[in-house]
């Protein structure tokens, strides 16, 4: 396996672990700022509204950079934004600073995720992005869980001025064993990336990406209270659980790598559908002790056995010219999705039936995502060129 691609993981877990962490955090932010569950929970709307704008703003503006470079400068915003949600002094100033350091996500990943294929065989390439998002999954599953004791031991902002020091320890790994000669070739003309997001399939796969992704954060965002109101574990007992939900992250990401690198519309078509079972039977297994640590796991593995299936799937469809813009806009789609699940169990939560409820109004979101899945392939069969016939 290539240094490189442990490199591009560290700079993943970096990032992962700012994202998610305030999953972990939200009832003592919650009490620190004055603000309402929902309130807390649109930290994370925020941050990934954030890297949706970023994404392809950043893309377009470090297109002739080398990716190098580029990947060094975002994390150097990372680390800053991190540094300012560490001394935020109110819900505003705090919610600015996820903004900021969202920016650098979609485009690292778009970025990387480049660089990961090409440095794999054409058939490995799945596998070889799956690798990098492994430093996502291990930021689930080490860093949050860790993030959350920091901060129930020595308050929020100790977590964030980790964060902030693990951004300094990817900037230098990625300095030293990112090779030089992973640079942007010179780039197509810019009305020819665009024409990118005119193509029906790129944007079913964007689609599917928001619904996919929008079925688990409506769940994962409110973990911290379901499992303490509904399952009846105690706030210390949550970290540990966590650290059962990114083994499940790990296992799913590097599995769904592997099935797409074998078959990837069936990876496709499977991975969702079992994202949509996972969230809908969790909704009776969150209100057992035993049930509700089996299925944070399988939540975990479900959800990453979506990614590699996905963002190849885009990559495919996207073609040569359009793939940068396209990868990272996929990233910003997985982090729309995002938003749009923090906002919709909340309102669940403030509007709707109760937390109870949540796992299962989730669940109806990545069965959407299945249904323009079989549509954007039955379209592919429909318009392929048909083979002549002899006369």
């Amino acid at each position: 396996m290539p240094v490189a691609l442990l490199a591009l993981a560290v700079g993943a877990f970096g990032i992962g672990v700012t994202e998610f962490v305030i999953m972990g955090l939200v009832l003592q932010v919650s009490a620190d700022l004055g603000a309402s569950l929902p309130a807390t929970g649109l930290l994370l709307s925020g941050y990934a509204l954030g890297v949706t704008a970023g994404a392809p703003l950043l893309t377009l503006a470090t297109r002739r950079l080398p990716r190098k470079t580029t990947l060094l400068v975002l994390m150097a915003i990372f680390t800053l934004g991190n540094i300012a949600c560490a001394v935020a002094p109110t819900y505003g100033a705090l919610m600015a600073a996820r903004v900021l350091t969202a920016l650098a996500h979609g485009t690292f990943f778009g970025v990387g995720s480049l660089v990961a294929a090409s440095l794999a065989a054409p058939d490995r390439r799945a596998s070889a992005i799956a690798v990098m998002f492994t430093g996502l999954t291990l930021a689930t599953l080490l860093g949050v869980p860790f993030g959350a004791w920091l901060g129930l031991a020595f308050g929020w902002r100790s977590t964030f001025w980790a964060v902030a020091a693990i951004g300094v320890v990817a900037f230098a790994v990625l300095a030293a064993f990112v090779p030089r000669a992973q640079a942007a070739a010179e780039p197509a003309p810019l009305r020819e990336e665009l024409a990118v997001l005119a193509r029906p399939q790129v944007l079913l796969g964007l689609a599917m990406t928001v619904l996919g992704f929008g079925g688990v954060f409506a769940v994962f965002t409110y973990i911290q209270p379901i499992l303490t109101e509904l399952a009846g574990f105690s706030k210390s007992a949550v970290s540990p659980i966590l650290l059962v939900f990114g083994a499940g992250l790990v296992a799913g990401n590097l599995g769904g790598g592997r099935w797409a690198d074998r078959s990837l519309s069936p990876a496709l078509l499977g991975s969702l559908a079992l994202l949509a079972v996972v969230l809908g039977v969790s909704a009776f297994a969150f209100h057992n002790k035993i049930s509700a640590v089996v299925f944070t796991a399988l939540l975990g593995a479900a959800a990453f056995a979506t990614v590699a299936p996905l963002q190849v799937r885009l990559l495919q469809q996207a073609g040569g010219a359009g793939q940068g813009l396209a990868s990272s806009l996929n990233i910003a789609a997985f982090n729309l999705g995002n938003a749009f699940g923090a906002w919709l169990g909340g309102a669940v939560i403030a509007h709707g039936p109760g937390l109870a409820a949540v796992p299962l109004a989730a669940s109806l979101v990545p069965l959407s995502a299945l249904g323009l899945a079989v549509f954007s392939l039955r379209l592919e069969r429909r318009t392929a060129p048909q083979p002549a016939l002899c006369n």
